[in-house]
């Protein structure tokens, strides 16, 4: 099985732009970045530049947004040629996408649409991801949907992911958010979710902050990323870290950006989660 981490298992915080200066002079030690690959695929300019800097002493996640891994077109060449360059440029410590399809004949749609859940699936899944791993010369992580609907399925969401992780060679990476959203709206168990999930194939840890729909309320919850995160999704980070061990968390915040340091003061609590976990582990050897 390839390395599924190359990542310590520290804290880190996804990149934005309004941070850049920010990043580039704190003195946190052994905080890392996650960006959007998509948002540095140009030839030059500022972005470029300020994320060449960065790296000089930070260690970077790529975190792919639009491959469309589970959709029928065809991967997309050009983006495939793209992400090979910025990865030869940028040699990140981890790439992942994610398990779902965000485009259909030609026409992308702005979502992480999620994916039936069968064989055919699987193995439609599998082959895509291993067709991507193969043209940028790297293994992924694969993350896990949001789910709003209870679409019709052969098998349980860890089940489905276990099946492409084991048949592509990929890693797969938690989103403890979206598993708390999901549970919210269908139903499903969040901590029988994590608990079916090897510790071996989990590379990489998301953590985010979503919305309770406008007219639903609490019941019905939209994986926004806007907000800080819930206790509820705290508490979850916590039992996974206790079913396996300690792993890179990545905290992400994608809208309603606040200043760096309420953002690191937030990625400073998984740190310090993270911490007492290998506290604990080493007083017990």
């Amino acid at each position: 099985m390839p390395q599924i981490s190359a990542l310590p298992p520290i804290a880190g915080i996804g990149l934005k732009p309004e941070h850049y200066r920010a990043a580039l002079e704190t003195k946190t030690a052994g905080l890392w970045f996650e960006v959007h690959p998509e948002n540095y695929m140009v030839d030059g300019g500022p972005r470029l530049k300020w994320l060449a800097a960065i790296r000089k002493n930070r260690a970077l996640s790529f975190h792919g947004v639009g491959a469309s891994l589970g959709g029928l077109d065809p991967l997309d060449r050009d983006h495939l040629v793209a992400l090979k360059k910025l990865i030869e440029q940028f040699e990140p410590e981890q790439i992942s996408e994610h398990a779902t399809f965000s485009a259909h004949q030609g026409r992308y749609h702005a979502d992480l649409l999620p994916l039936p859940r069968t064989q055919e699936a699987i193995n439609h899944l599998s082959l895509r991801v291993e067709e991507f791993q193969t043209a940028i010369g790297r293994h992924i992580l694969l993350e896990n949907p949001t789910n709003y609907l209870p679409f019709a399925s052969e098998m349980d969401e860890p089940d489905f992911m276990l099946a492409v992780a084991k048949k592509s060679g990929c890693g797969l990476l938690v989103d403890i958010n979206n598993i708390h959203v999901s549970a919210t709206n269908v139903g499903i168990d969040p901590h029988a979710y994590i608990r079916a999930i090897p510790a071996d194939l989990v590379g990489e840890i998301h953590i985010a902050g979503f919305t309770p729909d406008p007219n639903l309320g609490d019941d019905f919850l939209i994986d926004s990323h806007d907000a800080p995160v819930s206790a509820a999704v705290w508490h979850l980070l916590e039992f996974a870290l206790e079913v396996w061990g300690p792993k890179p968390v990545l905290l992400e915040r994608d809208g309603n950006i606040p200043e760096f340091e309420i953002l690191l003061a937030e990625r400073n609590q998984a740190a310090a989660l993270l911490a007492r976990k290998q506290k604990a582990l080493a007083h017990a050897v």
